[in-house]
């Protein structure tokens, strides 16, 4: 159920990105963001859906902020990917952008990313009351903003300098906003668009954040570029801190797992119907890329 109902919501989120990117015309910029934003798993704008259909919000309406946070999504790995950063040449298995095209292009196409995710939550053409785009929107910015994604980037940059690798509690608090505020920002989107509670989806995202970013690191390790779609092991080649060089590989393993009985169990109160959330968690810790 799960990886069936992924693979039609990604298809579902490329089509959308279609259409919004066609209304931009052929230039290269825009060229660029369509490269960007092709691929991979959707897991952020999965979450919007299905959170959105927990609590019975018309996916006509869900899809909007579903791809805005794959745009904001993509434009962080756009900057990431940039030689001033993380210097990557590959991405979901073809060239990062500034190497299809130039890191001027690729700086601007993250920008016009970022933009247009606001763009999107803000817009009327989705039907939401005015109440909830604000919210979405305010929610996004602090997600991916100094209090949430670009801290987390910012830490992860200054580690690599760092004169004492971070320890555990560091990396957690790091990976909470590089990851984690994003993911929680898609995952009580539902329940922000019903104006309910979002506390149970908020303590789910906030396990399956972090569960997330430990099977990173372990793929990191135990992975190939070629499954994984990017550049692999340059974490321990830099000597940065992650969680499997500082719990090892199987303790690792195991705290991932525990993070996703956790993210289950924060879903109590919605029955059966939030199997498919739980699918997904536990899809998390066993993907291979």
């Amino acid at each position: 159920m799960f990886e069936t109902r992924l693979d039609a919501d990604a298809q579902a989120i490329q089509t959308h990105f279609d259409l919004i990117l066609g209304r931009l015309g052929d230039l290269p910029v825009v060229q660029a963001m369509a490269h960007a934003t092709q691929g991979g798993k959707r897991l952020r704008g999965f979450l919007v859906l299905e959170s959105a259909r927990l609590h019975n919000i018309d996916i006509g309406a869900a899809i909007w902020p579903a791809t805005a946070i794959e745009a904001l999504h993509a434009y962080s790995l756009v900057h990431d990917d940039l030689p001033c950063m993380d210097d990557d040449d590959m991405r979901r298995g073809r060239p990062t952008v500034h190497r299809k095209w130039d890191e001027a292009t690729a700086v601007l196409a993250g920008d016009a990313l970022q933009t247009l995710a606001f763009e999107l939550v803000t817009g009327t053409e989705a039907g939401l009351e005015a109440q909830v785009r604000a919210a979405l929107a305010l929610r996004l910015a602090r997600a991916s903003g100094a209090q949430g994604m670009v801290l987390g980037q910012a830490l992860d940059i200054a580690a690599e300098t760092a004169q004492h690798p971070l320890a555990l509690d560091d990396i957690t608090a790091l990976q909470r906003g590089k990851t984690g505020a994003l993911i929680e920002w898609a995952a009580t989107a539902g329940a922000v668009m019903a104006e309910a509670d979002t506390t149970a989806l908020q303590d789910y995202a906030r396990a399956l954040g972090l569960a997330f970013q430990i099977a990173d690191d372990v793929l990191d390790v135990t992975g190939d570029s070629a499954t994984v779609g990017k550049a692999v092991g340059k974490d321990a080649d830099a000597g940065k801190a992650t969680f499997v060089s500082l719990l090892g590989l199987d303790a690792a393993r195991r705290r991932a797992d525990d993070l996703v009985e956790d993210a289950c169990d924060s879903l109590g109160g919605y029955g059966a119907r939030a199997d498919t959330l739980k699918e997904a968690a536990r899809f998390v810790v066993t993907r291979a890329h």
